[in-house]
């Protein structure tokens, strides 16, 4: 699976990269595991966005119809959470899996999340998944979809993709362009700093009247003398001295090539978007979608995490149908804080409504 990195991304990044860095070549496709080095351990804003999604899905408050269901699927595993995980790779990967394992009496003991880039579809002659094959440590084994009794072995969750039968698509390939633009920006910005802050000048060698230019071994030994002497932080300001037939000259960047920062914090606001977070929760300037904090953090249960937590919920209610009767699970919103706000403003109308019955009310806000 290879997203990161694919051509069309790489296209529309290069316009907006050549004008502030001048010239400047796409990076080339790379496996699942540099696409995470790179647009999650080496991305502050995509590790950002991955967690506050993540971290609020694993700790939204669950329900089901059967309290062994709701402890099985709350247990942790490694210190976490079953749902915070398979949040996490929907939201990079595309694709969830999680192998049901039971005790020795035929009851679902544990639900194992399996890492998705190792996870492969075997399908039949009709294109229907019959088995998933687990490669890791370089050996290979097959989980069949389904166990001896015909009940779900392996429940696969997956992200849409509109053109692949089995695997889902990750949030990385949307916002690939604006990582490698925020990765890049950031980059320019440590250079800048390297370089006392501003951009490097240029030595004129003034020939003379013999016309004598300089040496390679001369110039070799004024680009060693310049980089050890005064690149850096800490020669930030140190004087050059210059002999007979060298001049200074300042360069500058114009005020648009300057706009690198700008750049960034758009690049930013790109990737908040790819995986569905508001900008304001990610503390970037110059957004004001929103209103305050409170009702950006609303929005971002609304619209991404109980969306996410349906699509997990219902998988695994699904898969463990054959386990549990009648299994189900979901969010319980009545204990959700960030929804506290929605819920008593639905409070005040039902109370509000003189026509309504006692039961009607109860009916109306759950509570019959």
């Amino acid at each position: 699976m290879n997203w990161f990195g694919r051509k069309a991304a790489q296209v529309a990044a290069r316009p907006a990269l050549s004008r502030v860095y001048g010239s400047w070549s796409a990076p080339a496709p790379l496996s699942y595991e540099a696409q995470l080095r790179e647009g999650y351990l080496g991305n502050a804003i995509v590790q950002r966005a991955v967690r506050l999604v993540a971290e609020a899905a694993g700790s939204a408050p669950l329900a089901a119809s059967d309290p062994a269901l709701a402890s099985l699927v709350a247990a942790t595993s490694g210190g976490q959470g079953l749902v915070e995980t398979l949040a996490s790779q929907l939201l990079l990967h595309g694709n969830g899996y999680v192998q049901i394992l039971a005790d020795g009496a035929g009851t679902p003991a544990e639900l194992f999340a399996l890492r998705p880039e190792r996870v492969t579809v075997e399908a039949d002659g009709r294109g229907w998944p019959v088995a998933y094959r687990y490669k890791a440590g370089g050996a290979a084994v097959v989980l069949p979809a389904e166990d001896g009794a015909g009940r779900t072995a392996v429940v696969h969750v997956k992200a849409l993709h509109p053109l692949d039968d089995h695997y889902g698509a990750g949030c990385l390939n949307a916002a690939a362009g604006a990582i490698a633009a925020h990765n890049a920006a950031a980059k320019w910005n440590a250079a800048l700093l390297d370089n006392a802050a501003r951009p490097s000048g240029a030595l004129v060698h003034d020939p003379g009247d013999k016309g004598v230019p300089l040496s390679a071994e001369q110039v070799d030994r004024l680009r060693a003398e310049l980089a050890e002497s005064f690149a850096g932080g800490a020669n930030a300001g140190r004087p050059l001295l210059l002999e007979g037939g060298l001049t200074w000259q300042a360069l500058s960047l114009s005020p648009a090539e300057m706009d690198f920062l700008a750049l960034k914090d758009s690049s930013a606001r790109e990737i908040a978007m790819a995986f569905g977070v508001p900008p304001m929760l990610l503390g970037l300037p110059g957004d004001a979608t929103y209103a305050n904090y409170r009702e950006a953090n609303r929005a971002l249960w609304r619209l991404t995490v109980l969306p996410l937590c349906v699509k997990i919920l219902s998988a695994i209610s699904q898969g463990l149908a054959g386990w549990f009767d009648g299994a189900a699970l979901h969010v319980d919103l009545d204990r959700v804080p960030a929804l506290a706000d929605d819920r008593m403003a639905l409070w005040r109308e039902v109370s509000a409504a003189d026509w309504l019955t006692a039961d009607e009310k109860k009916a109306l806000l759950g509570l019959g």
